[in-house]
């Protein structure tokens, strides 16, 4: 399986280009920045992106996905609650972070319990919105790919307009640590960790 982890401007938002090592297609998850890095290394090593996802709306997990879009015509797919998100550069906050705001249109609107196949593939969308209201994680087999849900030791910040923090709780306990204790996350920020590790050690989930 291909995972390949880029930490991507200033904000330091990890990029995963997760897929199929037999086919190389693959897909691109919050490509947040920096479009050139993630393009120099689809191209350098031959990959096919088939899609976008974004686990959720806000700009230092967006930034590059127009340009990508663009450049290698595939889709954007995100939760449906977040959509409008993309639509607004200043509800996505691009028009803050960066020189320029950025607005796109999602192709895909996805919901809880859905299933994504790539290659030979499926991969499923959990809802964990509190962070955003639309906010997922995406999980094949024992990985799951969480944004800012869920962190190392922490957890996203829902003090951000759409935010709550209950519900951000309520949608790691019931979706997430539920999960196989050997699964491994990847966030939205930082180094990766596992639902195990969060059980005995994220004081936020105490």
């Amino acid at each position: 399986m291909i995972i390949e982890t880029l930490k991507l401007g200033s904000y330091g938002a990890n990029c995963y280009i997760v897929g199929s090592e037999k086919s190389k297609d693959v897909m691109i998850i919050d490509p947040g920045a920096e479009s050139s890095k993630i393009k120099n290394i689809i191209k350098t090593k031959s990959y096919n992106p088939k899609f976008i996802l974004l686990t959720h709306g806000h700009g230092d997990h967006i930034g590059g996905a127009k340009d990508l879009k663009k450049e290698f015509n595939i889709p954007v797919y995100i939760h449906k609650k977040d959509g409008n998100m993309l639509k607004d550069e200043r509800l996505n906050f691009t028009k803050m972070m960066y020189k320029n705001g950025i607005t796109l249109n999602a192709d895909k609107f996805l919901e809880d319990g859905d299933k994504i196949t790539l290659d030979n593939m499926k991969f499923e969308v959990l809802y964990t919105p509190g962070h955003t209201p639309g906010g997922i994680s995406i999980k094949h087999k024992d990985i799951v790919f969480t944004g800012d849900t869920l962190f190392k030791g922490s957890i996203g910040r829902t003090d951000f307009p759409g935010g709550s923090y209950d519900q951000l709780i309520k949608s790691i306990k019931e979706k997430l640590l539920v999960l196989d204790e050997k699964t491994v996350v990847y966030p939205g920020h930082e180094g990766k960790t596992t639902i195990k590790y969060e059980k005995e050690n994220n004081q936020f989930l105490k």
